[in-house]
């Protein structure tokens, strides 16, 4: 599983804090945290308002790249802002996001082009987010051409077929599972994501639900997550999941992440 740390984001309100009154070492500290706890990218998704979304990306992104070696997953819903603060990546990571909405992939499949920088592609149009397969699977089929025009090859893509909260509609996990194996069979080495707590939305005990869907959604074929690698919970479910699907060989990652007090009961 490939994990993407979903701390920093303004829209946390410790992380909101922070940028109101720049606080570089509680930016650093998290982005060390994450790391530290296993994540492989680093998301940074300013969460405020346009007139300065530039100017804290930036901000972040600095900050992020001193603490951590960990490539950036960029968010932001503008893909101009995007195109503004892609220059400031030290390394190749991950944009996210693009979907069929408006220009984005006319912005963004051209300035990944000819690099190694992956993309979190979101199953929306400009009718919004659809609730039935057959149109999550169109919109892909969509994305996908859209970014061979521009030679980017389907392992480069994070499909999230944005899952809906269980709340909703009690089909949400099975039309996600369903879209994902469609959009497998069709793409070779095409990956699946998602944000793991959309899931929970208006539900109570909200982390079993979470925890549930990782390891359903995993075992269907899942390869990477938005998620918070410091939820010692939940790290534990995805590398039990790892383990008792038998992608950890002699279980050596669950035991040594026992052992080092990632997960399990903190140690005095």
């Amino acid at each position: 599983m490939i994990i993407i740390g979903e701390k920093i984001n303004g829209t946390i309100p410790s992380v909101k804090k922070a940028i109101e009154e720049k606080d570089e070492k509680i930016i650093h500290d998290l982005a060390v945290r994450q790391a530290d706890a296993g994540a492989d990218y680093i998301d940074v998704c300013a969460g405020t308002t346009p007139e300065i979304e530039v100017e804290t990306l930036k901000w972040l992104m600095n900050i992020v790249q001193d603490a951590t070696d960990k490539p950036l997953c960029i968010d932001s819903p503008n893909p101009r802002t995007i195109e503004t603060v892609f220059g400031y990546a030290q390394k190749p990571g991950i944009i996210n996001s693009v979907s069929l909405e408006g220009d984005k992939c006319e912005v963004i499949y051209p300035l990944i082009q000819g690099t190694d920088w992956q993309v979190i592609a979101l199953t929306c149009d400009n009718k919004g987010i659809p609730s039935d397969v057959k149109t999550r699977i169109g919109i892909t089929d969509g994305l996908v051409e859209k970014a061979e025009k521009y030679k980017i090859t389907p392992d480069r893509i994070h499909i999230d077929p944005l899952v809906i909260a269980l709340a909703t509609d009690n089909q949400s996990l099975l039309k996600f599972i369903e879209t994902m194996k469609i959009i497998k069979e069709k793409y070779n080495n095409i990956k699946i994501t998602s944000g793991l707590s959309n899931i929970s939305f208006g539900m109570p005990l909200r982390r079993v639900i979470n925890q549930t869907f990782l390891t359903l959604a995993i075992y269907a074929g899942m390869d990477s997550a938005i998620m918070d690698p410091c939820n010692r919970d939940m790290m534990a479910t995805l590398l039990a999941t790892e383990a008792l699907l038998g992608r950890d060989r002699y279980c050596r990652k669950f035991t040594n992440a026992y052992r080092k007090g990632k997960i399990g009961p903190k140690k005095d």
